[in-house]
C-alpha cells in the first residue's frame, strides 16, 4: 500500500465556525464569535490567521506595558534565529547538541558574572522562567535539609522557608506544591523589603533556607543579601545550626553585576547556594527562559538529577519540565555574544536613567510621592500623598489604560495593606520619547481627576535620559 502523501494540507472549503459564508454581507447570524469548540472541518489558512489577528488585536500593545519585567522587544536577527530553532527540543540533547553546548555556555557565562568560585564546578541549567528556576531551587534546599537531619536523627517531617512578604507569588507556590511551611517576615511602615534585622526571629532548626530577592516585585527594589548573610552567620555561631540563602535575582541578577559592580549579593558569599534569575527580562529574550545555578555539585544532591537515555545518548534532567523550546536558548546565546558586557552594561544603564528621570519629573506632579526611584532595579513605585481626597491609583490606573497605558496599582500586604502604589518598569525599548509621552498622559489623567484643578506641575520639557 503506497504511502500517502501528507506533506502540505490541502486547502478546505469555508467552516461556518470559523469564516462567514456570505463575506463582505453578513448576517447576524453569521457575525463571527470566539470559537470554543473544534470545528467540524478544515478551513483555509490564510483565512484562520486573518481571524486570529483580528482577535489579537484586542490585546494590549506590549511597549506599553509598564507592569511587566518581561523583554517586549528584541532584535529582528535575534527573532530570526528564534523562528529558525522554533522545532527544536531542548530535551533532545542528542539530536542539538550544538544547542546543548551553548546551555552550557550560558552557564558558564553567569557562573563568572555572579563570582563564582570555581565555574567549572557550578551546576546549573535553563528553565522555563525563573518561576521553575526558583522552585528547582527551592527543591535543592529541602532535599540538603533532609539529608543534613536524617544524618543527625532527626524528623524530617516540619521543613520551612524563611523570605520577605514581598516574594513572588512563585515561591508561594514552592511552598504549597512541595510541603514546605512559609515563614514570611512581614513588611512595616517604610521598610518593604526582608532585612537583616528582622530575619533570624523567624529561623530555626527546620529551616531549609533564606530566601533573598534582588528586586523586589512591588518596589524595584534590592534586599540586602550581604546583610541577611551576616545574619545568619551570627544565627550560626549561636545556634549551630547553618542555613543556606537563595537569591532571587529573577531581574536583579541581570543589572547588579553591570551597574552596582560593588554589591555583594552573589556567590562572593559563602552561604549563598544557589541562584536563580529570568532570561527573559533584563536577559533580553522574549518569555520563557530562566537560569537556576547552584555553587557546586554539594549545593544541588545528586539524587535530584535524573539520567535520561531514550532520545538517544544520556542527558542529565533537572528541570519540572521535560520537552521545551531551544529557541530561548539560543536567544539568549546571541544576547549574550551581541552585546558582551559593556554592552549589556549599557543597556541596563539606559532604563536605569530613564527611570530616575522619570521619579524625577512624577515627584514634581502633585499629589504623588515616591516608593522608591528606579535606582536599583529600572522600577519605580509610587503612591498618592496620604491624605488625598476625591481619588485613588487605581482611579489613575484606569485613566492611564483608557490611553493605552498598563500601570499597575495594587497594595501592600498586611500590615502595609494601607499603602497602595502605581509601579512603573522601564525595559529595553522604552525610549525617552514613549517616557515623555507617558508623563504627559500621567499629568493629564492626574489633572482630569482632581476635584479641584490645581497647577501640577511646570510646563513639560523633553524627557532627558542621557
Amino acid at each position: 500500500m503506497p504511502i500517502p502523501h501528507t506533506a502540505v494540507m490541502p486547502e478546505a472549503g469555508f467552516d461556518t465556525r470559523t469564516v462567514s459564508r456570505r463575506a463582505g454581507q453578513p448576517a447576524a447570524a453569521d457575525l463571527l464569535l470566539p470559537v470554543d469548540e473544534l470545528p467540524e472541518t478544515s478551513s483555509s489558512p490564510d483565512l484562520v490567521c486573518r481571524r486570529v489577528r483580528d482577535e489579537l488585536m484586542l490585546d494590549g500593545n506590549a511597549r506599553l506595558n509598564l507592569a511587566t519585567f518581561v523583554t517586549t522587544w528584541m532584535e529582528p536577527q535575534a527573532r530570526e534565529l528564534m523562528a529558525e530553532t522554533a522545532e527544536k527540543n531542548l530535551a533532545d540533547r542528542a539530536e542539538y547538541p550544538q544547542i546543548t553546548a551553548m546551555e552550557e555556555r550560558c552557564v558558564r557565562m553567569l557562573a563568572r558574572l555572579w563570582h563564582a568560585p570555581h565555574p567549572e564546578q557550578v551546576r546549573g541549567c535553563s528553565t522555563t522562567g525563573s518561576s521553575e528556576a526558583a522552585m528547582l531551587g527551592g527543591l535543592a534546599l529541602k532535599r540538603r535539609w533532609q539529608e543534613r537531619r536524617r544524618s543527625q536523627g532527626k524528623d524530617t517531617a516540619r521543613p520551612n522557608l524563611v523570605m520577605g512578604a514581598n516574594v513572588q507569588v512563585c515561591w508561594k507556590k514552592f511552598a504549597n506544591y512541595f510541603e514546605v511551611e512559609p515563614r514570611y517576615v512581614p513588611m512595616a511602615p517604610g521598610r518593604y523589603h526582608l532585612t537583616a534585622d528582622a530575619l533570624t526571629a523567624y529561623c530555626d532548626d527546620n529551616t531549609i533556607g533564606v530566601v533573598a530577592i534582588l528586586g523586589s516585585t512591588f518596589d524595584g527594589s534590592y534586599e540586602p543579601v550581604a546583610d541577611i548573610c551576616m545574619a545568619l552567620d551570627g544565627y550560626q555561631a549561636a545556634t549551630g545550626t547553618d542555613i543556606p540563602v537563595h537569591v532571587d535575582g529573577a531581574s536583579g541578577a541581570m543589572v547588579a553585576p553591570f551597574l552596582d559592580p560593588d554589591l555583594m549579593w552573589d556567590f562572593q558569599l559563602e552561604r549563598v547556594a544557589s541562584i536563580n534569575t529570568s532570561g527573559h527580562k533584563y536577559g533580553h529574550v522574549f518569555p520563557g527562559l530562566g537560569w537556576a545555578l547552584w555553587r557546586d555539585a554539594e549545593a544541588l544532591p545528586d539524587d535530584l538529577v535524573f539520567e535520561v537515555d531514550y532520545l538517544g545518548g544520556n542527558s542529565p534532567s533537572f528541570t519540572l519540565n521535560f520537552s521545551r523550546p531551544g529557541a530561548h536558548v539560543v536567544a539568549q546565546y546571541y544576547s549574550f555574544l551581541r552585546y558582551g558586557f559593556e554592552g549589556l552594561r549599557d543597556l541596563a544603564s539606559q532604563s536605569r536613567t530613564t527611570a530616575l528621570a522619570l521619579a524625577a519629573r512624577i515627584r514634581t506632579i502633585a499629589p504623588y510621592e515616591l516608593i522608591t526611584d528606579g535606582s536599583e532595579l529600572p522600577a519605580l513605585a509610587f503612591r498618592l500623598t496620604p491624605g488625598t481626597q476625591g481619588f485613588t491609583v487605581f482611579d489613575v490606573s484606569h485613566g492611564m489604560r483608557a490611553r493605552g497605558w498598563h500601570l499597575p496599582a495594587y497594595s501592600f500586604p498586611a500590615p502595609c495593606q494601607d499603602v497602595s502604589v502605581l509601579r512603573l518598569v522601564v525595559r529595553t525599548g522604552f525610549t525617552a520619547e514613549l517616557a515623555g509621552m507617558f508623563i504627559a498622559d500621567l499629568t493629564e489623567v492626574t489633572r482630569n481627576l482632581h476635584t479641584v484643578v490645581p497647577t501640577l506641575a511646570p510646563p513639560l520639557q523633553p524627557l532627558v535620559t542621557a
